[in-house]
């Protein structure tokens, strides 16, 4: 087998890697049958002499590469047809924006895995960025408050070094007694709860967030039971809001009106419902003046309206005015300030792109090099030009028709 790391393609562009180059000697060290090799990029977090260093040969061509291995999507003319790729192709949950992608994917008979779909037998995922997204998404909410009130200055994560000069300068913040709700438990809100923590944010249970004042700053971690609940009244049941979202009402409203910062880290299913609509973002009483949506699924089908758009990394946020439901210029007291970047590991690429190798070449790795395996053939979107076992549903999408 040959597998070939690509050059990032989308725009904006993404310093990640899947697999860094002392990851790809270790690969090579115990597979002595396996050929890696790297397309050149300017822009990756390891050069390309970190790659020459450990004998990583450099390839423009990849063309006699078996497995392709990117991060984010790849761009329609870039694809070459009849290979197997590995990347986040942001398809599987119809997303319209990328439908002409997984046509092309089809059309070229590429067989496409995608990370965000591998799984064990259990439905866990096994390869994910999550945990970074979480970190920098609740560093970039604090910066963003930052930057809105003028209370304190925080340094971009983008500009440090690493994640740990960004726990030195945490070490010297003096926070102001501001409120901050986390929605979400799982990879994503953990590794934003980190962050909180190692801020020095104080952590309280729902219950006493709600309840109580505080002269400090603090946050909460909210699960599924506590921002949702059953329109017919009854108990909440997690494994029945996984199945049914539909059946399910927000209760989310109090966290709104005692809230200064909203940090956005759930996993979110198009029918369930939104946290709050555009309508109650202009009473009186919502009082969330920053929005950190990690989560960033686009509006209107979103679990935050507001979120009109991905921002970026060079220009990370934008202000929503609820009174009319558009775009404005962020840092108004009029609008909520809205951090929606969409690729947010990539403001701690090095970190981010070692730990993600590692989760590869533990658990996806060995399953590549089997003749058969089901945790690739459950995360295989497409494959001989046709849509993967498990992905029929993405029928009518690839038509046009939903």
């Amino acid at each position: 087998m040959k597998i070939g790391i690509i050059r990032e393609g989308k725009t904006p562009p993404d310093s990640r890697v899947p697999l860094t180059s002392l990851q790809c000697a270790e690969i090579l060290k115990d597979n002595e049958h396996m050929e890696l090799v790297v397309q050149p990029s300017p822009g990756r977090c390891f050069p390309d002499t970190d790659y020459q260093k450990r004998s990583i040969p450099l390839e423009e061509d990849l063309g006699d590469c078996d497995v392709l291995m990117g991060v984010k999507e790849v761009p329609i003319d870039q694809l070459i047809p009849n290979k197997t790729y590995f990347f986040f192709s942001h398809t599987i949950k119809k997303q319209s924006y990328n439908r002409d992608l997984l046509r092309a994917i089809l059309a070229k008979n590429i067989r496409l895995i995608d990370y965000e779909v591998l799984t064990n037998d259990q439905g866990k995922r096994l390869i994910a960025f999550g945990k970074f997204a979480g970190m920098v998404g609740a560093h970039n909410g604090l910066y963003t408050y930052g930057e809105r009130t003028g209370l304190f200055e925080l340094k971009r994560m983008k500009d440090c070094l690493d994640y740990a000069e960004a726990k030195a300068i945490y070490k010297e913040m003096k926070w102001p007694a501001l409120r901050i709700v986390l929605t979400g438990t799982g990879r994503v809100g953990m590794g934003a709860a980190l962050v909180l923590k190692d801020m020095g944010i104080r952590e309280v249970s729902p219950e006493e967030y709600l309840n109580n004042t505080y002269d400090e700053a603090v946050f909460t971690q909210l699960q599924c039971k506590d921002y949702v609940a059953p329109k017919n009244g009854e108990a909440f049941e997690k494994k029945e809001f996984y199945q049914h979202p539909e059946t399910y009402k927000s209760i989310f409203a109090p966290y709104t009106q005692r809230s200064d910062i909203m940090i956005n880290g759930i996993y979110w299913d198009n029918a369930a419902p939104a946290f709050f609509t555009v309508d109650d973002m202009t009473k009186d009483e919502f009082a969330i003046q920053v929005i950190a949506d990690v989560t960033c699924d686009i509006a209107p089908i979103s679990s935050i309206p507001s979120t009109l758009k991905a921002s970026t990394i060079a220009d990370p946020v934008f202000g929503f005015n609820p009174s009319n439901g558009t775009e404005a210029t962020a840092y108004q007291s009029h609008t909520i300030d809205m951090m929606t970047i969409d690729n947010l590991p990539n403001e701690l690429p090095r970190d981010a792109s070692k730990a993600f190798g590692e989760q590869f070449i533990q658990h996806i790795l060995p399953e590549l090099l089997k003749s058969e395996s089901e945790v690739i053939k459950r995360a295989t979107v497409a494959e001989n030009g046709q849509l993967g076992r498990d992905f029929g549903y993405l029928e009518a999408y690839v038509r046009g028709e939903e």
